[in-house]
């Protein structure tokens, strides 16, 4: 079953009624909104009601959280890129979502919309004209508007004595806090005042959950005695808010007046974070003032244990933090209030800016991988850094746009990394190093998307200012911009002359740099399409063996690539088959949908040449239903496509049009799996 379910994060207290009649909703009805107010639990009801949705669709139950995307013009790519799509084309993310879309059934759940309520309504929209198999779910204070939905409004838990739902959250949250607040809620003095508590707080999840972390210091009576001394006070604070908006407010800011006065502070500058952030993001950008960066832990730990801030270890990047967005807008309230708001906010970018310079620099070294994790995980972090310099420091703002280049080539954003590229530049310098790196990315994306004419503008573009400023490095990467621009559009004469042995000798740089390791692959691709495999085989090599010795594996798989290729064009499958095998292991490693896609058409082609038609129908299946996470079949190019239909026509030979047909829709219906070796 396919999908990205998160986990629970703390166990589901009530709700049973509406559960079950959210599960009929989404039975009977293809786009269901839950609204209410912040905190009051439309997200652990959509989490546990799907969960248990049977039957579950085909394609599976796919969650997108939107609460840290501030940019509507990323909505699509945010989506695209949640279901496991990597857009390579001209098209619009949006298009390529419809597109994608067509055939498949699966449930959508957008969570936290009413912040980009406009961009949510016409994306739904569009993919529920395109989609009939599609069922969407969505999170929001506000109805997206849109022709067909079906509203349910979420309310508090009910609050209406010792036995309700309310008073059930509290003690599972204060027993979570403290095992020995068991005795509290088992006194029928201490379960009426629960109660009293719980109606006090208007049965709202987020404000019984952070009551209940409270009790881990202050017994029930202590916590009730305070609530009573303080809510009046609060409640007062601000009368235009609807009585839920208010009465949330209100138990959020006695909770943070409960916090110690270092721990309000870093609730404030916390607030600056978009999404989850490691600790060494959090003192980076939080230390200062009374809170020095070896206390940032300790107190962080200290939020933690009061649910203002939640934490999760993550596979492949460690433990990191968030808050909930009901809490991070207080705090935002609070760094206002401070009056460092932009202090904060340019340490939260200017630190993100220094993270893409780090992992440019060693991006092709033995940290590759857990860069490219690293890089992922912070990718909100990065998009929210990039937006405030683009608003406040034109210079910073290149210089971070072109740094992430291999976030934009290697790891699946070539739309998104254009659009920031192309308002850098146009925001920014027009000489330097900084505009010659940005103008080569910008490259680069184009290059992806198929717009090979551009790609070449921007390839002589960056070849012209990289010696403007004298350094080989750089009209390396140039010469491979342009170079492979014009072996994907068919000429691989020109692509060797300007990539080749001699042209990397003229230009010099070093070998182990990113310019002349490109060049090398653009050289070994250009041979293998000129049919010379012998030298595409030493050049493939070569690139593989530099690579090893760097420890850097996304360009070492495509180096196994060419060596498959090679082998196949020599007749040697036996042998393309064991390098292919190798090339997929990294790009799968690495998530690189292209490269898998690539690989796979490449294996087909060489089991076919084996006379395993009914094997290689299934693996050009498989490539299919990945080329379509892609969006562009082969990227356009005559040598890929030459190869794939190549491979079609030898399974077509060996096992007949109709078994062919039967296993390559089989593997279609399977879906974009992990290739198997």
């Amino acid at each position: 079953m396919q999908g990205n379910l998160p986990p629970e994060a703390a166990s589901f207290v009530g709700r049973a009624r509406e559960v079950a009649v959210l599960d009929g909703l989404l039975r009977r009805n293809r786009l269901v909104t839950l609204t209410g107010v912040g905190g009051v639990g439309k997200s652990r009801l959509a989490l546990r009601t799907v969960r248990g949705h049977s039957p579950a669709p085909g394609d599976g139950t796919w969650w997108v959280e939107l609460s840290p995307l501030r940019d509507p013009a990323l909505l699509a790519a945010t989506v695209a890129h949640t279901l496991g799509l990597s857009p390579q084309s001209a098209r619009s993310d949006a298009e390529e979502l419809c597109g994608w879309m067509t055939d498949k059934e699966l449930l959508l759940v957008l969570d936290t919309c009413e912040h980009l309520v406009s961009a949510c309504r016409h994306l739904v929209g569009d993919l529920l004209q395109s989609a009939p198999g599609l069922t969407v779910l969505v999170t929001s204070r506000e109805p997206l508007g849109c022709p067909g939905e079906l509203l349910m409004d979420v309310r508090p838990l009910p609050a209406d004595g010792p036995g309700s739902d309310a008073v059930a959250l509290l003690r599972d949250r204060a027993l979570a806090a403290s095992p020995e607040a068991a005795s509290a809620f088992a006194d029928p003095v201490g379960a009426r005042l629960a109660a009293v508590v719980c109606r006090r707080l208007d049965g709202l999840p987020l404000a019984l959950e952070l009551a209940g972390a409270r009790m881990r210091r202050l017994p029930l009576a202590e916590l009730a005695r305070r609530l009573d001394g303080r809510l009046e006070v609060l409640c007062d604070a601000d009368p235009a808010l609807p009585p839920r908006h208010r009465m949330l407010r209100t138990a959020i800011g006695w909770s943070h007046e409960l916090c110690a006065p270092v721990e309000r502070l870093l609730w404030a500058r916390l607030s600056v974070f978009a999404g989850g952030f490691d600790l060494a993001a959090a003192r980076a950008v939080c230390a200062g003032g009374p809170l020095p960066a070896p206390r940032v832990a300790g107190v962080l730990d200290g939020l933690v244990a009061k649910s203002v801030v939640r934490r999760a270890d993550e596979p492949g990047t460690g433990t990191r933090y968030r808050m909930l967005d009901t809490v991070r807008e207080y705090g935002q309230g609070w760094l206002a209030e401070l009056g460092e708001g932009r202090t904060v906010t340019d340490r939260h970018a200017y630190w993100y800016a220094a993270l893409a310079e780090a992992a440019e620099r060693e991006w092709l070294g033995p940290g590759q991988v857990d860069w490219h994790r690293r890089m992922t995980a912070d990718h909100m972090q990065l998009r929210a850094a990039l937006e405030h310099l683009l608003r406040t420091d034109a210079v910073a703002a290149l210089e971070m746009a072109g740094a992430l280049w291999f976030l934009w080539f290697s790891c699946g954003h070539a739309h998104e990394g254009k659009a920031f590229l192309e308002r850098a530049l146009a925001a920014g310098p027009r000489a330097g190093a900084a505009y010659e790196r940005a103008v080569w990315a910008l490259g680069l994306t184009c290059l992806l998307r198929g717009e090979l004419d551009e790609a070449v503008r921007w390839g002589l573009e960056s070849t012209q200012a990289a010696r403007r400023l004298a350094d080989p490095e750089r009209e390396l990467r140039a010469a491979y911009l342009t170079g492979v621009s014009l072996l994907m559009a068919g000429d691989p004469h020109r692509a060797l002359e300007l990539a080749g042995p001699r042209a990397r000798a003229a230009h010099g740089g070093q070998v182990d740099g990113v310019g002349w390791l490109l060049c090398r692959l653009a050289t070994a691709y250009a041979l293998s399409a000129l049919e010379r495999f012998e030298e595409a085989a030493q050049e493939a090599r070569a690139l593989r063996e530099a690579c090893a010795a760097l420890g850097e594996r996304w360009l070492r798989a495509y180096a196994d690539y060419v060596l498959s290729s090679a082998a196949l064009g020599l007749g040697r499958p036996g042998e393309a088959l064991r390098h292919v095998r190798a090339m997929l292991a990294g790009k799968q490693l690495m998530g690189d949908r292209v490269g898998i896609a690539v690989g796979l058409d490449l294996q087909a082609a060489a089991v076919a040449a084996q006379g395993d038609g009914e094997r290689a129908a299934r693996l050009l299946g498989t490539g299919h239903a990945w080329w379509r996470t892609v969006g562009r079949p082969q990227l356009g190019s005559p040598s890929l496509t030459a190869l794939r239909d190549r491979g079609e026509r030898q399974a077509r030979a060996a096992v007949g049009d109709a078994a062919y047909e039967r296993a390559f829709a089989s593997a279609v219906r399977d879906g974009a799996v992990a290739p198997a070796g």
